[in-house]
């Protein structure tokens, strides 16, 4: 796996907009709290399209943006201003082997989750499990996201995860598991199942996320990955931030993992900032990293 060059003082950041648009006079604040903090921008041009109201324009243009940033020599870095929906769609039309062989950081989470699972396992680029630029640093980006973003992109050796306060690591099952990292949201990950980019578990360690669903959704995607075969071939697991997901008993996305793991010896941590919430820490998609729960330790190791 390639870890991507360092994102340096006065670096070009290409923003784009792989799934839902966003409105129009916020492309400005966009790049204008980049360009506060010391970079150069190059806009896509589809940030306010609208496809069925839920899309950023047609799905071989927002692909050809992608191919673009990645492909332009001038851009160091390509975040994405938001998720949302449909950038499944956009997978045929990435150029995959042009994104090989030019590495850059990626940024995003969400409906992105199927362009990292895309560009880890296809390209052997390390992608960021990070803030977006819309969603997570323009209204407020708080310090210990903001942080976590440079700290996680610009590690030498290693990156190791820092607890915010108030939100200690709180292992499930004990344990030490070493393993690329995959995972991101659990809706699209089960959606990957059965297709050309199923996400690969084996040998790995999966971060699970998830926003704005009922429990009962919940079960049924954790299910759908455990009947795949997915957390028998796993590593370990790391329990993200569930965000607004409710149900009628205090039955919850802990009880349901240890449910869904029963017989299963691997290490299993919760309480992993990282998702639809604040603070949202960054994190290395593709990464190799290690899991101790008796330490209440993740740390991730760089390859540049």
């Amino acid at each position: 796996m390639k870890y991507p060059s360092k994102l340096k003082d006065g670096a070009t950041i290409g923003l784009v907009s792989p799934s839902s648009p966003i409105p129009a006079e916020r492309v400005g604040l966009c790049r204008k709290v980049l360009e506060d903090m010391g970079f150069h921008v190059k806009l896509s041009d589809n940030h306010a399209d609208s496809k069925g109201g839920y899309m950023a324009g047609d799905e071989k243009l927002r692909a050809a943006w992608i191919n673009k940033m990645f492909g332009d020599p001038d851009v160091d870095a390509v975040l994405c201003v938001r998720g949302g929906d449909g950038a499944t769609r956009i997978i045929p039309y990435i150029d995959t082997e042009m994104i090989r062989k030019n590495p850059k950081v990626f940024v995003g989470y969400s409906d992105i989750t199927c362009l990292h699972l895309l560009f880890n396992q296809t390209c052997g680029l390390v992608t960021f499990h990070g803030p977006m630029v819309s969603s997570n640093m323009v209204d407020h980006f708080d310090p210990e996201s903001k942080k976590a973003f440079f700290d996680c992109i610009n590690a030498d050796r290693e990156y190791v995860y820092q607890p915010p306060e108030g939100y200690p690591l709180k292992p499930l099952k004990d344990g030490r598991a070493f393993g690329p990292m995959t995972g991101g949201n659990l809706t699209l990950m089960a959606a990957s199942l059965g297709t050309p980019y199923e996400m690969d578990t084996k040998g790995r360690i999966i971060l699970i996320e998830e926003i704005g669903e009922h429990m009962g959704n919940v079960d049924r995607h954790i299910y759908q990955l455990k009947n795949a075969g997915k957390f028998k071939e796993a590593a370990g697991i790391l329990i993200g931030q569930f965000s607004d997901c409710t149900g009628e008993e205090p039955y919850g996305i802990e009880d349901i993992i240890m449910d869904a793991t029963e017989g299963l010896h691997l290490p299993i941590m919760s309480n992993i900032q990282s998702g639809h919430g604040f603070p949202m820490i960054n994190l290395p998609m593709g990464a190799f990293c290690e899991i101790n729960t008796q330490r209440r330790s993740l740390r991730f190791f760089t390859e540049r």
